[in-house]
């Protein structure tokens, strides 16, 4: 059954605005979301439709009596597509639970929902909110059976989980941590030489599910800079992503491990990668990084993006030398600046991979005339640089969803450092500019992520 709601930090202060106006009265909202996962593991918020004040018939404390019509604003609004309907209200007196009153309008309601509402649906429910930002959500499927969900997220500088009403802030790096990420799910994309480390570190963190997604397999020149391969992986040609999961099973075989050996641009990576709270972008290419952002805006799954590289420089005389030997990690969520905003993503450099790997005659002719640069500048990173950037990057998920910096998340949406240089420099949101896109929360709607190459065939063909 789906485990658990996200939605972002401005969805969330919308919402908490609305059915708190100050009045100390109940106030209502209906949420519309979507799933996503393979399984339907996650919900969304999709929507939020607000039941305006001066329509409800009775506002109480304790009390609230919702016009009919509201919620067949919200039957239309998620028919179409299947999604959820979550009917929420504010609990002002912080009563971090359902009221017997709650318990009765839902058995008159919640039936009413799946009648009214024709898609195949798997789930509708309700909410409450209490006045310090706390949400408890329960789901009911079609037969009346219900259950609350186990966790709500609220993605934004910090990951928050909004059902821990009450309870003292989870303490780093202690027991504490690791039972909480044994309820985590993490997608590692590229499981090569930063991968390969983040995926190590996670599983032995504690990390309940690992996706792990990589369509290569492990080759001789791999070895300085894979953990866990070995010769026999290479010889063997094994999978990346199989010799990898063999691996974490020998040290942590309570960690659940799913893998997908394809890129990113397929079906079954895109909805596998849409199950996980955390996403850790750990490829070489932008095209990769494209459709990690895309996951990331669309699904409500927060991105965290890292790179290395030995730029090179030649002397007067011709002699090549290190120019410098640095990293960066980027922590994206999915309603700011996404990494086209921030520069990581281009459109020259989408196109130079293209041609690179599908016109490789025509990428050459524009390489000799100047027209892509720096296809060949860079020097092969080496594994203590990423095994640097791997830590750096985990430490980032750790930080955001267990704050510990002394200046807070808000000065940390990028991170650089220089190994040649000895600097380390952090960048806020606002040195990006955010380009509105107008897909967030979109979830799994075909065609995935908007892009007509992840349609399914059936759709392609009619096209």
């Amino acid at each position: 059954m789906t485990a658990s709601l996200t939605l972002t930090e401005n969805q969330h202060a919308a919402l908490y605005s609305y059915l708190f106006p100050g009045d100390g009265l109940e106030s209502a909202a209906i949420l519309i979301c979507r799933f996503v996962g393979s399984e339907r593991e996650r919900m969304i918020v999709r929507e939020s439709l607000n039941v305006h004040d001066t329509s409800c018939s009775v506002r109480k404390r304790n009390f609230i009596s919702w016009p009919g019509e509201s919620i067949e604003d919200a039957i239309h609004a998620a028919e179409a597509d299947g999604d959820a309907i979550i009917l929420i209200h504010s609990h002002p007196g912080g009563l971090y639970g359902f009221s017997k009153t709650d318990n009765a309008s839902d058995r008159a309601t919640i039936p009413a929902l799946f009648a009214a509402v024709e898609a195949e649906g798997f789930f509708h429910g309700s909410a409450i909110m209490t006045p310090n930002g706390a949400i408890k959500v329960r789901l009911y499927c079609k037969t009346g059976e219900s259950r609350d969900v186990d966790k709500v997220w609220r993605v934004g500088l910090n990951i928050v989980d909004l059902t821990q009403d009450g309870q003292a802030p989870t303490l780093p790096f202690g027991h504490q941590m690791t039972d909480t990420l044994a309820g985590c799910t993490a997608c590692v994309i590229g499981v090569s030489g930063t991968g390969s480390i983040v995926a190590e570190l996670l599983a032995r963190k504690g990390v309940g599910h690992l996706i792990l997604v990589d369509f290569d397999i492990v080759k001789h020149k791999n070895l300085n800079r894979i953990v866990n391969s070995t010769v026999e992986d290479a010889e063997a040609r094994q999978l990346k992503t199989r010799m990898m999961a063999a691996a974490i099973r020998r040290y942590a075989p309570k960690t659940r491990v799913t893998i997908i050996s394809a890129g990113l641009d397929t079906r079954d990576a895109v909805i596998a990668a849409s199950a996980a709270d955390i996403l850790f972008s750990c490829v070489d290419g932008m095209t990769g990084r494209s459709i990690a952002e895309l996951i990331c805006r669309r699904c409500l799954i927060p991105l965290i993006d890292l790179g290395v590289t030995i730029p090179t420089r030649r002397d007067g005389r011709g002699m090549v030398h290190v120019a410098d030997v640095c990293g960066r990690i980027d922590f994206v969520r999915p309603d700011g600046p996404n990494l086209s905003d921030r520069g990581v993503v281009t459109s020259e450099g989408l196109r130079a991979e293209y041609l690179l790997a599908n016109a490789p005659d025509a990428a050459t002719q524009e390489i000799e005339a100047g027209y892509i640069q720096g296809v060949h500048e860079e020097a092969p990173s080496v594994m203590a640089l990423n095994m640097k950037a791997a830590a750096d990057a985990v430490l980032e998920w750790i930080a955001r969803q267990f704050p510990y910096r002394l200046d807070g998340n808000s000065v940390c949406a990028r991170t650089l450092f220089s190994h040649a240089a000895g600097e380390l420099d952090f960048i806020r949101e606002e040195e990006f500019k955010t380009e509105a896109t107008g897909d967030l929360a979109f979830g799994l709607v075909e065609p995935l992520l908007g892009l007509p190459s992840l349609a399914p065939i059936k759709v392609r063909g009619a096209a």
